[in-house]
């Protein structure tokens, strides 16, 4: 199974939308589905403070967890979550423990979503294909 910035980079490399849709389709998991939403969808809004995080990032070859395995816990950092109602800290702690289980290049797509940025070679017209109904806007 494929990390989701791995999923990301063979997207980036294809030219066509209809390759990009079908890899989207191949490759489909909660993780990636998070990503997209949480970094295209402008009604999403995270509860943690722009900017990169303090967190160590974990050796690559040794990483404890994954993306797919953490993806649960955005719902303790996003408006409207169970999260919503603990401390600030509370929720940093819980975001910066899961960058610190996965894989290194995950990381940088997590803190890339909560910074908002549109993931490389992506739309939201390839998203309303692949997915329909994933994104609000």
């Amino acid at each position: 199974m494929k990390l989701t910035h791995e999923v990301l980079e063979l997207i980036a490399k294809k030219k066509t939308k209809a390759e990009k849709v079908e890899l989207l389709k191949q490759y489909e998991t909660p993780a990636l589905r998070d990503y997209i939403r949480g970094s295209m969808d402008n009604t999403i809004k995270w509860l943690v403070p722009d900017g990169n995080p303090p967190y160590t990032p974990c050796d690559p070859h040794n990483c404890p967890s994954s993306l797919n395995k953490q993806t649960r816990n955005l719902a303790y950092i996003v408006k409207g979550g169970p999260g919503e109602k603990m401390p600030a800290v509370k929720r940093e702690n819980i975001l910066i423990a899961m960058l610190e289980t996965i894989d290194p290049n995950d990381a940088l797509l997590v803190i890339s979503m909560l910074n908002k940025k549109q993931p490389k070679g992506l739309t939201k017209a390839i998203i309303h294909e692949a997915y329909p109904g994933l994104l609000s806007d």
